[in-house]
């Protein structure tokens, strides 16, 4: 039989425990008789883990955020989410958390500070960082907790998260449920350490181990953690050792798990064997079993009648489209005055972070050598002498952390600018960037106000790993905001819009332009209205759109060559300006699209395409699109100028001229 110990807690406690562990298992077995009748369409079961998550929820204080996962019912019964609310987002019901977005716990609620998992395992764990760093910055004396499964701990995921905490002496406790499986797939497939208590001394943190079957020892134990993270501010990994009794989920069956596992396990099941304790030291009289049995029963019986009454949602496109972006009045900030100075591309976006940090004090710069070093563009040079390293922070090499830190840091009210050392360098943090940034306000109605700055382009004989352009990657995801200046004015005023706007931007800026281009910027803060292109050259013939390095292409072409081209720099890629391009079209008749970035799938088919829909009626000619090769960007000079359109923007324009 399972040892408990009571050490100091009271009856009441010990009941109170009792009833928080009972109340997900009998949800559960309800769930399984339901999904067996058909009015359940998926169920993933965590028959045999509870004492965890309850005791998670019990020992955390109710403003501290937990990041659970599939099996960690008890966190969101432990927090008193009615469970009318639980199944109605189960059903996929309009009142449910999500709307009917969202399936099982793939949702977040800021009213019982829980933030829902996405299905990419580990993602959740930079987030949690990303809100222990608030508390610290805030001077709160609060933790954050993530979950973990021991097969998701195999995610690089979990050693960006791990490192970073570490690093930065952040008040979470990273908690990993070792059930033995990953799936189907047992531990000695996963990995070979001998136990992930383990790889506490490679992270510099403390580790330790307890038996998650056993409430009392984990609750104990979670409860000394927490109280002392929060008094000294650092990262912690619980290990708890449990056992899955069911499928991954219940499609999936369980043929992959030795007979005498479930046997062993069995035994140790944590309701049955803190019933008996509790009824064997007279704490846990039959009278009392049934009461709370009884009041359980009610209330999931009054949850399920309720929720089967509920209509089925009628989709309103309207309000669909309406989530997905943050509703976000646009205020156009003029200069306070009419002072201006010549400045190069570099410094306008300098200057324009510096402004936005003395107007944000909630604003947070992260990224890659940004503190003292000040970037290897030198644009956040002399930031941490002005606004602390606090504010200016110098990050481990993980790009997936780091943006789920600044996720983070979002949800507890902060505003984040991740520097990406270079474009292509996003790869490492995209999932992040696709799957929660851009999802969140969807998702739960959160925002993710986060500004991603992303230097690329070609020209600097960089090589494929630091030239590319990648910013079609981004402009087929809805919910976030893509913006590519072209000159030093508008560099400075898009950044602090993006600043003001609390929805996910990422900012292109181009390399090659840093020090190449000079113009006239206003000295006071302002902002350029993101969504909004400009007429960088006005002509009668043809309309070249295009934005980036492209704008500085086709003006030197046309003026070289005196032709009167209409230039539109679209300046915003997503959302782009369909007025200012239709209003081109109509003008001209001729429409050349040229980007930097390969031709096939680029920004300017889309455009293309929207234009030959919507505009053929006033076209004099077939669309033509001018793009990079289909190609890696290469390293010689040569290959590289034969790479990018430049040379081919002339022969196209003299042909769409002709037609």
């Amino acid at each position: 039989m399972m040892e408990f110990n009571r050490r100091e807690l009271s009856d009441d406690v010990l009941l109170d425990l009792y009833a928080r562990l009972l109340k997900p298992r009998m949800i559960e077995e309800r769930m399984l008789i339901l999904l067996r009748q058909g009015k359940v369409s998926k169920w993933f079961s965590g028959i045999g883990q509870e004492a965890i998550a309850v005791s998670v929820a019990a020992a955390l204080d109710e403003d501290e955020y937990i990041m659970p996962l599939h099996r960690n019912l008890g966190v969101f019964t432990g927090r008193d989410i009615p469970f009318s609310k639980l199944f109605a987002q189960w059903q996929g019901k309009k009142e449910g958390f999500s709307k009917g977005r969202e399936r099982s716990f793939h949702f977040g609620t800021n009213e019982y500070h829980i933030v829902g998992m996405i299905s990419h395992l580990g993602a959740m764990l930079g987030v949690a960082d990303g809100i222990a760093l608030a508390h610290k910055l805030k001077g709160e004396k609060k933790l954050s907790l993530a979950f973990s499964g021991d097969g998701g701990a195999s995610e690089g995921d979990f050693h960006e998260a791990l490192n970073t905490a570490a690093v930065w002496e952040l008040p979470v406790i990273f908690l990993v449920e070792n059930n033995g499986y990953g799936l189907s797939t047992p531990s000695s497939d996963q990995f070979r350490c001998k136990q992930f208590i383990d790889k506490g001394i490679g992270y510099g943190m403390e580790a330790y181990q307890v038996d998650g079957n056993n409430i009392l020892e984990v609750y104990h134990l979670l409860n000394t953690l927490a109280q002392s993270v929060r008094e000294n501010p650092r990262p912690i990994l619980l290990e708890c050792m449990t056992f899955r009794m069911r499928g991954h989920e219940e499609a999936s069956g369980t043929k992959y798990v030795p007979q005498e596992l479930f046997d062993e396990w069995g035994k140790k099941d944590p309701v049955e064997n803190y019933r008996k304790y509790l009824q064997g030291a007279g704490v846990l009289s039959e009278e009392k079993e049934l009461e709370i049995r009884s009041a359980i029963k009610s209330e999931i019986e009054r949850g399920l009648d309720e929720v089967f009454e509920l209509a089925e949602i009628t989709p309103d496109l309207e309000e669909e489209m309406a989530d997905v972006y943050m509703q976000h009045e646009v205020e156009v900030i003029e200069p306070a005055t009419a002072a201006t100075s010549t400045k190069r591309l570099v410094d306008a976006i300098s200057d324009g972070m510096r402004q936005s940090m003395e107007r944000y004090p909630q604003l947070v710069l992260m990224g890659q050598d940004i503190g003292d070093y000040g970037g290897v563009f030198k644009i956040t040079q002399g930031f941490v002498e002005q606004f602390g390293r606090e504010r200016v922070r110098n990050t481990p090499l993980c790009e997936s952390a780091i943006i789920g830190a600044a996720y983070g840091l979002s949800i507890k009210g902060h505003k984040a600018m991740v520097e990406m050392q270079f474009a292509d360098f996003v790869t490492c943090g995209f999932n992040q960037i696709i799957n929660n940034l851009a999802k969140s306000h969807y998702r739960w109605g959160q925002v993710a106000d986060v500004v991603v700055r992303m230097p690329t382009g070609a020209g600097v004989g960089a090589g494929p790993f630091h030239s590319q352009s990648n910013e079609a990657w981004f402009f087929h995801t809805p919910g976030l905001k893509v913006v590519y200046p072209s000159t030093p004015e508008d560099a400075k005023g898009l950044l602090c819009a993006a600043f003001e706007d609390p929805n996910p931007v990422l900012f292109f800026e181009h390399k090659a332009l840093y020090r190449s281009l000079e113009g006239e910027v206003p000295d006071d803060y302002y902002t350029v209205p993101i969504g909004k292109a400009r007429v960088a050259l006005s002509g009668e013939d043809v309309s070249i759109i295009t934005y980036g390095m492209g704008v500085h292409w086709a003006i030197n072409l046309c003026r070289e060559k005196g032709i009167s081209a209409d230039i539109i720099d679209l300046r915003t890629l997503l959302p782009w300006d369909m007025e200012a391009v239709l209003n081109s079209v109509k003008k001209t008749g001729r429409v050349l699209v040229l980007h930097e970035d390969s031709l096939t799938g680029g920004i300017g088919a889309e455009i293309a395409a929207w234009i030959s829909e919507h505009a053929f009626q006033f076209l004099d000619a077939p669309v033509r699109r001018v793009g990079g090769l289909d190609t890696p960007v290469p390293f010689a000079i040569s290959l590289e100028q034969a790479f990018l359109p430049v040379h081919r923007l002339e022969q196209t324009l003299v042909d769409l001229l002709a037609f």
